[in-house]
């Protein structure tokens, strides 16, 4: 049995995982984190998470193949340096070095929603497939391209920023400066916004009932809550938030036609609720030749693992 190690470097945890050859993660482990920080310390940390996981598994770090982290930002798989991570204040950081340095182990590096993209591609929602798109529907949007197997960078390694597509011209503002992005609309802080404008408007809305009275209480769930109980304002949020979301993604399907469009994210847990009618507004917006060949729309199934896998396998891609 061989084993790999994954990585994923985030804002407050790092998770490290020992994934053997059949995508399974049999060695876990985590450590809380703050910022800003060094990073170096933050290095010191990622081999901390590495070593503790390898325990777990009951293995040493002999026995791992290499490691693969997946960390926000861009990160430049030919030299292995993050050039540059806003939420974690690096600016080229020679990441592959430093922690090849620490592990005594070869390193792959990728953004880490890229990263969790490659895991559902080659152990989740969309195994086996080689062109897929997936989203994560967070506090932002995060995305990942898989074409022909392979993660899509771009030129100059920032390609895939899928949360900021524009989707409305001069739209709200978003957090990366410009306005209009589909992350400022269907993310879970976009649909949030989105239900206290239209609370606004409709001071008899249950929905004021399911906050209790407070914007600070509305929650990705409070639209879909208040159209379960009838509510015509919670129906319209929900309405706006399908078309909103679907209307990016829908731009996705028509740009590089995947043959899984996997989505991820709180919201996810909706279910049909969410689904079905984003599947609806997918099918009468995308150029698709015929029902049989279009894109398929799926809920990710690995969850905050998706991004430990990918990370562990980048190897097989990198190499």
């Amino acid at each position: 049995m061989k084993y790999y190690l994954g990585i994923d470097l985030g804002g407050t945890n790092i998770a490290a995982g020992v994934v053997d050859e059949d995508y399974r993660i049999v060695g876990k482990a985590s450590i809380k984190t703050r910022l800003p920080r060094p990073a170096a310390e933050i290095c010191d940390d990622m081999a901390k998470a590495a070593n503790l996981a390898v325990q777990d598994a009951g293995i040493t770090l002999d026995a791992v193949q290499w490691v693969g982290i997946g960390s926000p930002g861009t990160a430049n798989t030919d030299t292995g340096i993050l050039e540059y991570s806003n939420n974690l204040d690096f600016h080229n950081l020679p990441m592959k070095a430093e922690m090849e340095k620490r592990l005594n182990k070869a390193v792959y590096i990728e953004n880490d929603a890229n990263a969790a993209a490659y895991g559902e591609a080659i152990a989740g929602a969309a195994k086996g497939k080689r062109n897929v798109v997936a989203i994560t529907i967070g506090t932002g949007i995060g995305g990942g391209v898989i074409i022909d197997g392979k993660i899509y960078g771009g030129q100059f390694f920032a390609g895939a920023e899928l949360g900021h597509m524009g989707i409305v011209y001069n739209g709200r503002p978003c957090t990366c400066g410009r306005r209009g992005c589909l992350e400022a609309y269907a993310s879970a802080t976009g649909l949030k916004a989105l239900t206290y404008e239209v609370m606004q408007e409709h001071k008899e809305s249950k929905m004021w009932e399911l906050s209790q009275g407070n914007p600070e209480n509305i929650s990705g769930r409070t639209a879909f809550d208040a159209m379960r109980l009838g509510d015509d304002a919670g129906k319209l949020v929900v309405e706006r938030y399908i078309e909103y979301l679907g209307y990016g993604l829908a731009n996705f399907v028509n740009i590089f036609q995947p043959e899984i469009l996997v989505i991820g994210g709180g919201v996810c847990n909706e279910g049909e609720t969410l689904l079905a009618p984003l599947r609806k507004y997918i099918d009468e917006h995308t150029m698709a030749i015929s029902p049989q060949v279009n894109t398929k729309l799926m809920v990710a199934q690995l969850g905050n693992d998706a991004g430990i896998i990918g990370a562990a396998f980048l190897g097989q891609m990198q190499q």
